[in-house]
């Protein structure tokens, strides 16, 4: 029995616009070769950086091109190695492991369903040393798929202007939307004193053309900056100049039109089989992005032909678990979600089976 991976959070393969990417990338070499293939400035492909700052509204001196959005935030818990950083619970695991591995004082904050609970960061913020700045995943979170409310960014903006709090606002999946209206990202409500913003090509071009990038306040630039070039020299500009050109060619709404079509899909698959095979479970209902959040009824680490993330690794609690519709078919879906409940119920019938324990004297 093939394994189905519901642990991948990467986009399918024919979701990757592979031919024309290829033609993209003959095209920038043939166009400014000598520039991408040769050593450039650390902020990365200027074209592609001035495309970023003019979305966004700021400065190209604001932007810095990353080889992925998770290198920037390595910078970022570099420059702020040992200090107190606050998350989400549950959130993603590998800012997780790198603000580790650099002495962070990691403080998870509680979620609900309609994201972060700002009563529980204030009365973090109340107690302890002042925070190097959150990290939050507002729009489609992963791991959970949880949208922070409109109402609560504009909450959440305040307190930090109150507390002079950073905020890091990842948002690498709030393009990949497949209802309901976008709200605004907390770098559009803030005008980015205080909110970083970091994104990715990944999800929404090709993960493998490795492109992130962040929006800084100018003093932050300079010193990611100083970071980038003690880490590689310059960026990967072959990349960058790829993406760029597919950008110049107006090919990206409609590649993300497709994108989102094409995962809409699953989905809806994949809540369709909760439905009808895990009604013991409680999931999230996320429009949009690449995970669902389950809460299974007992501790499940794995289960037979089926791959998924437990959600310990996230900071969740030892019976959720992330479930990924990006990569794998609909009807994968389906049959993962069948061997999960197979699973699951197992599991209810070995626990119901096994002798309860008894005392000394009994």
């Amino acid at each position: 029995m093939d394994t189905i991976s519901l642990a991948r959070g990467v986009p399918a393969p024919e979701c990757i616009p592979v031919a024309e990417l290829a033609d993209c990338a003959a095209a920038a070499i043939e166009r400014d070769g000598t520039t991408v293939l040769s050593y450039g400035p650390v902020g990365g492909y200027q074209p592609l950086r001035e495309w970023i700052a003019d979305r966004h509204g700021v400065e190209p001196s604001r932007v810095l091109v990353t080889n992925g959005s998770l290198q920037g935030l390595a910078f970022l818990a570099d420059r702020f190695a040992g200090a107190r950083v606050l998350v989400e619970q549950p959130t993603y695991d590998r800012p997780l492991k790198l603000l580790a591995a650099r002495g962070a004082d990691v403080v998870a904050v509680p979620m609900d369903d309609d994201g972060l609970d700002l009563d529980a960061l204030a009365q973090t913020l109340d107690t302890g040393p002042k925070p190097a700045f959150l990290y939050t995943i507002p729009t489609f979170q992963n791991p959970s798929g949880r949208t922070l409310t409109t109402e609560r960014r504009h909450r959440l903006v305040e307190l930090a202007r109150e507390r002079d709090l950073l905020v890091l606002e990842d948002d690498p999946y709030g393009l990949v939307r497949f209802e309901g209206d976008p709200p605004p990202t907390l770098f559009e409500l803030d005008g980015g004193d205080h909110v970083v913003y970091s994104s990715s090509f990944s999800k929404t071009v090709a993960p493998g053309v490795r492109v992130g990038y962040f929006v800084l306040p100018q003093a932050l630039d300079a010193e990611l900056e100083a970071l980038a070039v003690s880490t590689y020299i310059t960026p990967v500009l072959l990349g960058q100049a790829t993406v760029f050109e597919f950008l110049r060619r107006g090919n990206f709404e409609a590649n993300i039109e497709r994108v989102r079509d094409l995962l809409h899909a699953r989905r809806d698959a994949m809540l369709d089989a909760l439905e009808q095979d895990l009604p013991s479970a409680k999931w999230t209902h996320p429009a949009g992005g690449y995970f669902v959040w389950v809460e299974l009824p007992d501790e499940l680490k794995e289960a037979a032909g089926v791959a998924f993330v437990s959600g310990t690794d996230f900071g969740g609690a030892p019976n959720t678990a992330r479930l990924a519709f990006s990569y794998v078919s609909p009807d994968e879906i389906r049959e993962g979600i069948s061997r999960l409940s197979a699973a699951v119920a197992a599991r209810g019938e070995a626990a119901a089976a096994a002798p309860a324990s008894r005392g000394y004297g009994a």
